[in-house]
């Protein structure tokens, strides 16, 4: 994927639009923003663009992105990035956490941990938050050390390799069946018998890797590589150690908002989305949200029990509707790309009260 460089003359530049996060929804508002012929610029945390897609399974298909039968996770990522330069030119800002959010009264003001970018509105597509990975305190397993991943960005350093998976859920199972395909061997530990990932995957797994089940993983060997890893049953105190070249630790992320709690947008009871109406607008007037990070607020009109129901020989007369509120979370691809576009027209015209709601076609517009 070729990442293009921001351009220095649009640094100086107010923005239209500040976009945080860089996954498929914050993608393709960008995108979306680029057919209303708005400065964009996206702020990202991690080193390149996808979110999600590049973080947790890069090399996994996808089958519910519209128009693909099925598509590789980083392939789709790659995709959605080069689509949103189309009709515009956004400014990507990657490796640069979001910190905070004020308005000084011409525009909004975004902190960064490396400046302070400022536009006329702000679409939040955060997704579930920045991802750190769940570690252990294995000797030899620091972050950082040659063979030791806890991002797989790419199957090719595997290639050969006598890899040690550990863990027992979805990411554990997947990286095991793809790297099977590739490494010398592949050999999985997993602290009981009973695996959190979809059944196929585990049933697929025990038949083609070495599972271990009721072992963990002790101390990884080797000095400037991996070389080996004592590994021992839980139940028993029996160790093993065994040849390895890599070690995949596969024992899930979490994910935080972090500062975005700060902003001053009214969020769920646990804090962990934010709240928007129908428009993707926020609490906080300028400031729209789509995809995962969202909770859509509205009413609905509530049908009336039977008895309270009133005819007047054939009509139904309701003298006093009742409306209850509905809350709806999706997490779906298509859905945040549905929300992205919502967000942007609207940000669109809070921008320009004057503009027309509609980005017209976009066929009709090269």
């Amino acid at each position: 994927m070729t990442i293009v460089e921001k351009p220095q003359e649009q640094e100086q530049k107010m923005d239209d639009l500040l976009i945080i996060g860089a996954g498929p929804t914050g993608l393709f508002a960008a995108f979306c923003a680029g057919m209303r012929e708005m400065r964009v610029r996206v702020v990202e945390r991690l080193p390149e663009p996808g979110g999600q897609l590049a973080v947790l399974y890069p090399e996994k298909y996808i089958y519910d992105a519209p128009g693909y039968a099925k598509i590789l996770a980083r392939e789709l990522a790659s995709q959605l990035y080069q689509q949103s330069h189309t009709f515009g030119t956004p400014v990507y800002c990657f490796e640069e956490q979001a910190k905070t959010l004020s308005w000084d009264g011409d525009a909004f003001a975004l902190g960064t941990d490396k400046g302070t970018h400022y536009a006329r509105a702000v679409l939040v597509t955060a997704g579930i938050g920045s991802f750190v990975p769940n570690k252990v305190a294995v000797r030899g397993a620091e972050e950082g050390k040659p063979g030791i991943y806890y991002f797989v960005k790419s199957l090719d350093v595997f290639v050969g390799k006598r890899v040690l998976v550990v863990g027992g859920g979805d990411s554990a199972a997947d990286w095991a069946l793809a790297i099977h395909d590739i490494a010398k061997s592949v050999t999985v530990v997993h602290r009981t018998d009973r695996f959190r990932a979809h059944e196929a995957s585990v049933r697929r797994m025990m038949e083609t890797v070495d599972v271990r089940t009721f072992h963990e993983l002790k101390a990884v060997h080797g000095e400037a590589r991996v070389e080996g890893a004592t590994i021992f049953d839980n139940r028993t105190g029996t160790e093993n150690t065994i040849p390895v070249d890599a070690v995949v630790f596969a024992l899930g992320f979490k994910a935080d908002l972090g500062d975005l709690r700060q902003w001053r947008m009214e969020m769920d009871e646990p804090n962990r989305h934010i709240k928007v109406d129908p428009t993707m607008a926020t609490s906080r007037a300028g400031v729209f949200a789509a995809g995962d990070i969202t909770e859509v607020a509205y009413l609905q009109q509530q049908e009336l029990p039977e008895d309270q129901r009133q005819y007047d020989g054939t009509h139904l007369s309701i003298p006093s509707p009742k409306y209850v509120e509905r809350k709806e979370r999706w997490g779906l691809i298509v859905t945040g790309y549905a929300q992205a576009a919502v967000a942007v027209n609207f940000a669109k015209r809070h921008i320009t009260p004057t503009a027309s709601l509609s980005p017209g076609h976009s066929s009709a517009m090269r």
